[in-house]
C-alpha cells in the first residue's frame, strides 16, 4: 500500500469519527461562525503531516486508536471509543455473569480512579481504598483503555484474580496487587438509634430497592422514637439515579428532586410526589469524596430544597446518561447525551455537591505513623484506631442537635 493511500485511510477515518461527534453534540455547519469545519481541516492537516513526514512510517491502526480514544475521553469520564476488537470483548461480557472486585472505578487525570470500596468485598480485603489510582490492571497502562475496557479488565471468573498497581498519596512508589474476583452483593441497609432521639440509617448502594430498605429503616425507627434522623451516604457510588430520585422522595413532599437535560436531550424533571413522602423529621446527610450518582441526586435535592444538612467533604461529581452508536467499522462511541442537574440548575457531573457543613475526611488529616510501614490486608480490616473517632458523623450529630424539630 502506498503511503499517499495510507494517510488516505487515516484521514478519512478519523473524519468520519469527528462528523459523528460532532454531529451528536449538534452538527458540523460550515458557516463562517462556526469553527467546527475548519477545525476538522487541521486535524487532517496534522494527520497528514504526521503520516508524510515522521521519523518513521507510523503505526496506522495504533495512531488512529489513540487519536480516537484521546478525542472522545476528552469530553468527559465516560464517553469512550471502543475499537472492534473491544466492542467485541464488551457485547460479549454484559451478556454474562461474573465476578467483580466490589469497588466503582471511574477516570480521572486520565488513569483508572477507584471512587469507593463496598464493605467486605474482594478489594476491601486486598487493601484497596477510595481515591486510589489503577496504574495498571494486568501490566496494561490504564491511560491508555477506555473506561468500558477497564471495568471488563476487573471483572471475570469468580475465584480468579486481577493484578494491578496501585498509586496512592502516601505511597513512593506503586503497590503491586492481586485482588479475587467473587459475586459481589450488595450490603443491607443498617440503622440504629443514637444520642439524643437521633436515627442513623447506612447505606452503602443505591441499587434497584434501596429506596424501600431505607424507607422501612426510617419508619422503624421513628417507632422507635427518633426525632431526627442521619442519612450516612458516604462512599456510595454504585446504584441508579432513579433509585436516587425515589430516596429523596422520602424526605421531600414538594419541589424539584433533579432533571435530566441535554443537547438534543430534551428537558426531563423529576419532581417530588407528595404521596411517596414518609417522614418529616430534620434530616442531616453525609457525604464524602466517594459519594457519586444517585447519591449526589439525593444530597443536591435535600440541600437546595433546605430541606436538611449536608454534612461532609466534596461529592466525586457523577450522573450522565450515556449512548452507544456503532460505527461502520464494528467499533462503537459511548456518548453521555444528558446529565443529570441540581434543583438549582447545576450539572452534578462538573459541579458535584458541595455540603453547607464542610467537615474534611477522617483519611485527610490522620495517618498513622506506621501506615508506610502496613501491608496491604489480607483479612478482615481492623477495627479504626481510638485516636479516629468520626468528625463528619460527630459533626451532623451536633448540627441535628441545635436544629429544632
Amino acid at each position: 500500500m502506498s503511503m499517499k493511500t495510507k494517510a488516505a485511510i487515516l484521514v478519512s477515518s478519523f473524519t468520519v469519527l469527528l462528523f459523528v461527534v460532532v454531529g451528536s453534540l449538534g452538527g458540523v455547519h460550515a458557516s463562517s461562525n462556526d469553527g467546527s469545519y475548519r477545525q476538522m481541516q487541521v486535524y487532517s492537516e496534522v494527520l497528514s503531516r504526521v503520516q508524510s513526514e515522521y521519523v518513521e512510517d507510523p503505526n496506522i491502526p495504533k495512531v488512529t486508536d489513540g487519536a480516537l480514544h484521546g478525542l472522545v475521553e476528552s469530553l468527559d469520564a465516560n464517553s469512550s471509543y471502543l475499537s472492534p476488537a473491544a466492542y467485541k470483548t464488551f457485547k460479549a461480557h454484559k451478556a454474562e455473569g461474573k465476578g467483580e472486585i466490589g469497588a466503582t472505578v471511574s477516570k480521572r487525570f486520565g488513569y483508572a480512579d477507584v471512587v469507593s470500596v463496598l464493605p467486605g468485598s474482594p478489594a476491601e480485603k486486598a487493601g484497596i481504598e477510595a481515591t486510589d489510582i489503577f496504574e495498571s490492571i494486568e501490566g496494561q497502562s490504564t491511560r491508555d483503555m477506555s473506561l468500558p475496557e477497564i471495568r471488563d479488565a476487573l471483572s471475570g471468573v469468580p475465584g480468579s484474580t486481577v493484578n494491578v498497581s496501585v498509586v496512592r498519596a502516601r505511597k513512593a512508589e506503586p503497590q503491586k496487587m492481586a485482588i479475587a474476583r467473587d459475586i459481589i452483593s450488595i450490603p443491607p441497609t443498617t440503622d440504629k438509634m443514637m444520642e439524643d432521639s437521633i436515627g442513623y440509617v447506612k447505606v452503602d448502594a443505591l441499587t434497584k430497592g434501596k429506596a424501600q430498605e431505607i424507607a422501612v429503616k426510617i419508619k422503624s425507627l421513628e417507632k422507635s422514637g427518633a426525632k431526627k434522623l442521619i442519612l450516612d451516604l458516604r462512599n456510595t457510588s454504585e446504584g441508579d439515579e432513579s433509585e436516587g430520585v425515589a430516596t429523596a422522595n422520602l424526605f421531600l413532599n414538594h419541589g424539584t428532586i433533579t432533571y435530566l437535560q441535554g443537547q438534543k436531550y430534551p428537558r426531563e424533571a423529576f419532581n417530588a410526589d407528595p404521596a411517596k413522602t414518609i417522614t418529616s423529621l430534620p434530616v442531616a446527610v453525609l457525604v464524602n469524596k466517594g459519594t457519586a450518582g444517585a447519591a449526589e441526586v439525593v444530597a443536591a435535592a435535600i440541600l437546595e430544597n433546605a430541606r436538611g444538612d449536608v454534612v461532609g467533604d466534596k461529592t466525586f461529581g457523577d450522573g450522565s446518561v450515556q449512548k452507544t452508536i456503532d460505527l461502520p467499522d464494528g467499533g462503537a462511541l459511548i456518548l453521555s447525551v444528558a446529565k443529570y442537574y441540581s434543583p438549582s440548575g447545576k450539572a452534578i457531573q462538573d459541579n458535584s455537591v458541595t455540603p453547607n457543613v464542610l467537615v474534611a475526611d477522617d483519611t485527610d488529616s490522620v495517618i498513622s505513623d506506621d501506615d508506610e510501614e502496613q501491608e496491604p490486608a489480607t483479612t478482615e480490616p481492623e477495627s479504626k484506631p481510638k485516636n479516629m473517632q468520626d468528625d463528619q458523623l460527630h459533626k451532623a450529630v451536633e448540627v441535628l442537635k441545635s436544629r429544632t424539630s
